[in-house]
């Protein structure tokens, strides 16, 4: 398995749409066995999309992303983990735990301390308080 973290200055890339470099963690039996920094496209659509593809993404972890580019994303089956913030080896970590719905790895401004989060439009249930 190989998930991309969209990344900026040892960060989560605020915008995944703008994003301009990720990092590719590959996970064999549920240990990190390897990974690389890759360039992503300055173009947006499906440009992106092709590359996640061409790296054998399975599951891409970013910060905010437009609802169509998470579409055509989604379209292709890879998994996105959107709207998340933090240190990109806290967040690696935490991912290989299962443990994004912390809301320490919520992007600021997503409702914290709500039930439910509003993020780009549309509401999501899966961050714990």
């Amino acid at each position: 398995m190989k998930a991309g973290i969209s990344s900026w200055n040892q960060r989560i890339a605020p915008v995944f749409d703008v994003s301009r470099e990720m990092l590719v963690v590959e996970i064999e039996s549920g240990r990190i066995v390897g990974h690389s920094r890759q360039e992503l496209p300055r173009e947006s659509g499906w440009y992106k999309v092709d590359r996640l593809n061409k790296l054998s993404i399975d599951t891409l972890i970013c910060g905010a992303i437009s609802r169509p580019m998470q579409e055509l994303i989604t379209a292709q089956g890879i998994k996105v983990h959107s709207f998340i913030a933090g240190n990109i080896e806290e967040v690696k970590e935490a991912w290989l735990h299962d443990r994004l719905v912390e809301k320490r790895f919520a992007m600021p401004g997503c409702g914290h301390g709500r039930k439910r989060r509003r993020c780009g439009g549309r509401f999501d249930q899966r961050f714990k308080l």
